[in-house]
C-alpha cells in the first residue's frame, strides 16, 4: 500500500487504530519478511558520521524497525553532544502492546550515551531493551543540523518517559490521539532543534514518516 503526502499519514494511521494495531509495541507473532535495502536519494546525505563526530555542529538519526508493530513499523532516535564525539539516545518501546498506559506505567523507555560506533552496535542488537526483540533496529536515517539545543532534548527525555502510551481515544480528554514511539522520537528529536525534521502529525505511522524525512542519509543497520 503507497500512500502519498503527509495526509497519507493520517489516513494510514486511523487505519491502523482501528484494527488495534499498537503501534511501536512488540509484536506476537514472528515475520520473516526481511526489510528491502534502503538506498539514499538526496546529494545532501551524510557520510562518514563517526569520523566527523567531534566537529562543533549537531546531528541527529532515526533508528527504524521496519517489521516492527505488525509491520506499520517503530522507530527510535539519536543525537548528537557537539564538540564531544558523543551520542545520546533511545526509544520508547512498548513492550505490552497495549494501547494505553497511564502516566508512570511501564512503556519500555530507555536512553544512553556512548560514541557514535557505540550507539549503533546498541542499537543493531537491542542491546538496552528489551534485548531479545524478534526484529531488531535494521535501518537508520540521519542529518546534520546546524542548530541544536542539547538542555530541552534531555528534558524532552525526561517527559517521553514519564507520559505513559497512547494510541487511540484518551480516557481523560476523550480525544483521539496518541502518544507513542513515533511521538516521542519526534518531540525528543524536535526539542533538539533538528533542522529539515519532518513534522509528525498525531496517529502517524512511523513507516510512512521515515520516508518523507527528506534529505536525510538512509543506511541498513547490521548487528555489530
Amino acid at each position: 500500500m503507497h500512500i502519498g503526502g503527509r495526509r497519507g499519514l493520517v489516513s494510514v494511521a486511523m487505519i491502523g487504530a482501528i484494527v488495534g494495531v499498537a503501534g511501536c509495541g512488540q509484536p506476537a507473532a514472528r515475520a520473516t519478511a526481511a526489510a528491502s535495502e534502503p538506498t539514499s536519494s538526496s546529494t545532501e546525505a551524510i557520510t562518514g558520521m563517526a569520523a566527523t563526530a567531534a566537529v562543533s555542529r549537531g546531528a541527529a538519526c532515526v533508528f527504524i524497525k521496519p517489521d516492527g508493530a505488525q509491520k506499520f513499523g517503530h522507530v527510535g532516535w539519536g543525537f548528537k553532544l557537539p564538540g564531544t564525539g558523543r551520542w545520546v539516545y533511545g526509544a520508547v518501546e512498548n513492550p505490552s502492546g497495549k494501547l494505553y498506559t497511564p502516566p508512570g506505567g511501564d512503556i519500555g523507555a530507555w536512553h544512553a550515551q556512548g560514541s557514535y560506533d557505540r550507539m549503533l552496535s546498541e542499537m543493531s542488537t537491542d542491546a538496552h531493551y528489551p534485548g531479545t526483540s524478534e526484529h531488531p533496529y535494521s535501518r537508520y536515517r540521519c542529518t546534520k543540523s546546524s542548530t541544536y539545543d542539547v538542555n530541552r532534548a534531555r528534558a524532552m527525555i525526561r517527559t517521553v518517559e514519564a507520559r505513559g502510551f497512547l494510541v487511540g481515544v484518551d480516557p481523560r480528554t476523550g480525544k483521539l490521539t496518541s502518544r507513542d514511539c513515533l511521538d516521542a522520537t519526534y518531540d525528543v528529536l524536535k526539542a533538539y532543534r533538528t533542522k529539515h525534521l519532518t513534522p509528525a502529525l498525531e496517529l502517524s505511522v512511523p513507516n510512512v514518516w521515515v520516508e518523507e524525512l527528506w534529505g536525510w542519509s538512509d543506511r541498513q543497520l547490521t548487528p555489530r
